[in-house]
């Protein structure tokens, strides 16, 4: 579901502008920062991805989206590099936490690092601890958790976490290709933002039936056009594409 850029055309090369280095003497979160700033623009999040966790001293991520967690399959996983098993796994764990939490605990936790353990059962790499840890974070109206695995014996600082939480949300914010969001402004109508935009809240197809006082049939065919509108296969990447694209 990462943002992908093309920066070659028939027969033509965009050439990125070069980017200054970081003053002397600048803070490691500067450089990180600064180091974001080209796999950010380009749509890389993975690569992104990768630099906080590497900033954490984490071993592994996995961005959520949290209000996805109780459909069917892992269309709630935005970008993860976890072992496949334990995404799984941790499907139905989520889907309980969240469907416990009130709507003040929610937004009570955000930018909070909360530490649980992995099931008895499952299989983790060698070397990294039974515990993950996980904070909460907004993008726009998006709510998504960042889990992560990190070595035994290793302590994840809470300030770096909640400076990663912040940084997530920079970085997706790069990523938006905002010639193409211009484009495909025009060919989404005004009935089809709309159901994109109960769709990112989480509504089922019933729901937002009901919510606009149209058939069910008929919710469902307006997001089969917005997923192909905008070159998308699940409802999971129609909301990141929208996301992205600052359309909810």
């Amino acid at each position: 579901m990462d943002a992908e850029l093309t920066t070659e055309g028939s027969g033509s090369r965009v050439r990125s502008p070069a980017r200054a280095e970081p003053p002397q003497g600048s803070s490691s979160r500067e450089i990180l920062i600064h180091k974001l700033a080209a796999p950010g623009q380009s749509g890389d999040l993975a690569q992104c991805f990768r630099m906080l966790t590497e900033y954490l001293g984490a071993s592994h991520y996995l961005l959520a989206r949290y209000d996805l967690v109780q459909e069917d399959g892992l269309d709630f996983v935005v970008a993860a590099d976890w072992p496949f098993d334990l995404v799984r796994r941790l499907d139905a764990e989520l889907a309980t936490t969240y469907s416990q939490s009130t709507e003040l605990e929610k937004c009570m936790s955000v930018l909070q690092p909360k530490y649980n353990l992995l099931p008895d059962d499952v299989h983790v790499p060698d070397g990294i601890s039974r515990q993950y840890c996980s904070i909460t974070l907004n993008v726009g109206r998006t709510r998504l958790a960042l889990m992560l695995l990190f070595p035994q014996d290793h302590v994840l600082a809470a300030d770096r976490l909640r400076e990663v939480g912040l940084l997530i949300g920079y970085v997706v914010g790069l990523s938006v290709n905002k010639g193409q969001k211009s484009d495909r402004d025009f060919e989404l109508t005004e009935r089809e933002l709309e159901c994109l935009f109960w769709i990112a809240e989480g509504k089922t197809s019933d729901e937002i039936a009901t919510i606009l006082g149209i058939s069910r049939n008929t919710i469902n065919n307006y997001i089969t056009s917005v997923m192909r509108k905008t070159a998308t296969k699940t409802r999971s990447e129609a909301i990141a594409y929208a996301v992205r694209n600052n359309l909810v």
